[in-house]
């Protein structure tokens, strides 16, 4: 029997304090005042271009490029493909606002793809909706860091002549049959805001190995004519054809917050195992819930869990909200896809008025008992643990309370 006295005192939004070497990095920049990317001294390497190149060996890119944040770094891809203004584009419905937001962006039109139990894209109904729409981009989310079959999706996007972006703000690190996320479509754009795998507040990469897309990535986030200083971007040759063609659509990384990085890509495996075991420790303690069900990782998947999801099927919106109510006066915040109303940072396709309305039953029904947390490395295994016996016996509670509705109402028939 569980306490009702037991209480989480944690913060659900409390990061790791930025690396000792991170810190003096900074330290230095504010000191001299160059923070600006190009603004060099004589023989001196930005900080900006160390962390591009330190980033695309460690996903095994050729090009990378550092940029403003994950949102901007979506947005600059899509122009570098040279999607037009009322172009269609595919993306999960399964996301979060900035996915669509950077469609709309650049005027294009976001069209969203149903999602399965299991929170990833749904395939059938992605190849319907390529075929009926002709889009020949897809903005592939991997949303909460769930990988869809990678090498499936591939092959079906190459047959449909559809380009795949990746989302991979939630999936910094992991991988799919031992491909690093971002390395399957034709550019990866990841996200360093304080919530992700590494934090500079804000801040994002994109990466890709076509000269092309990597030379009008740099072009439009604003580098003049100073693309020379980069170390993880194409020869100057390749950026001749381009270079008074594209525009400056400026969203730059600045001097300040590559510092702040750089020290954190050597961090991410470690990161990552801890993470691992947090949400090791979670899934242990929700599992065989009644009510309950857990979201499964495939074999091919190696993942890098910085939260936690999973879903309530059947309950009605009441039970949810009793639930999510319940769990937060023990201290723990949960977050549910299926609330009427979008929450801080939780919102769902139909909240997005700016794209055109679309009926998804399948992904309805999932985010309707959908349930999300965060797991900061802040957190021990003894708070993960406590958090899971918080929420397993609200589960319960709420539960039992309607099965004892159910039961007073058949009885009084």
């Amino acid at each position: 029997m569980v306490s009702r006295m037991e209480r989480f005192t944690g913060s659900f939004t409390q990061q790791e304090p930025i690396p000792e070497e991170g810190i003096a990095a900074a330290l230095d920049i504010l000191r001299h005042g160059r923070l600006h990317r190009y603004n060099t001294a004589a023989g001196e390497v930005s900080p900006t271009a160390l962390l591009e190149q330190e980033f695309a060996e460690f996903t095994g890119a050729r090009y990378c490029l550092a940029v403003a944040s994950g949102g901007y770094a979506m947005a600059t891809a899509l122009r570098a493909v040279q999607v037009c203004p009322g172009a269609p584009v595919l993306t999960n419905a399964f996301t979060l606002a900035p996915v669509p937001g950077a469609i709309a962006s650049i005027g294009a039109r976001p069209v969203f793809i149903e999602t399965t139990r299991d929170l990833t894209i749904d395939f059938p109904h992605l190849e319907q909706m390529a075929r009926a729409t002709g889009a020949q981009v897809l903005v592939l989310s991997h949303m909460r860091g769930h990988l869809c079959d990678m090498d499936r999706l591939m092959t079906l996007c190459n047959s449909l002549g559809v380009r795949v972006i990746e989302d991979c703000a939630h999936t910094m690190g992991a991988a799919w049959n031992g491909v690093p996320s971002g390395r399957h479509g034709v550019i990866g754009c990841y996200s360093t805001q304080t919530y992700k795998h590494m934090n500079s507040g804000e801040g994002g990469f994109l990466v890709t190995d076509d000269a092309g897309l990597a030379a009008r990535s740099v072009l439009l986030s604003g580098s003049y004519m100073l693309y020379e200083r980069h170390l993880a971007a194409p020869p100057p040759e390749v950026f001749e054809a381009l270079r008074l063609d594209v525009p400056n659509v400026s969203g730059r990384m600045d001097n300040l917050r590559a510092a702040i990085l750089r020290p954190q890509i050597a961090l991410l495996p470690d990161r990552a195992a801890r993470w691992t075991a947090l949400y090791r420790v979670m899934e242990r303690g929700l599992d065989q819930t009644n009510g309950l069900r857990l979201i499964p990782r495939p074999e091919p998947e190696a993942f890098v869990p910085s939260s936690f999801q999973f879903t309530l099927p059947g309950w009605d919106p009441g039970r949810v909200a009793a639930l999510v109510a319940r769990c937060a006066a023990r201290g723990v915040e949960l977050k549910w896809f299926g609330a009427p109303d979008p929450v801080g940072f939780t919102s769902r396709y139909e909240h997005w008025r700016y794209a055109s309305p679309q009926s998804l039953p399948q992904t309805d029904a999932v985010l309707a008992g959908l349930i999300d947390l965060r797991l900061p490395l802040t957190f021990s295994p003894e708070d993960v643990a406590l958090i899971a016996r918080i929420i397993r016996a609200e589960v319960l509670a709420v539960g039992q309370g309607e099965i004892e509705r159910v039961t007073l109402g058949q009885m009084g028939d």
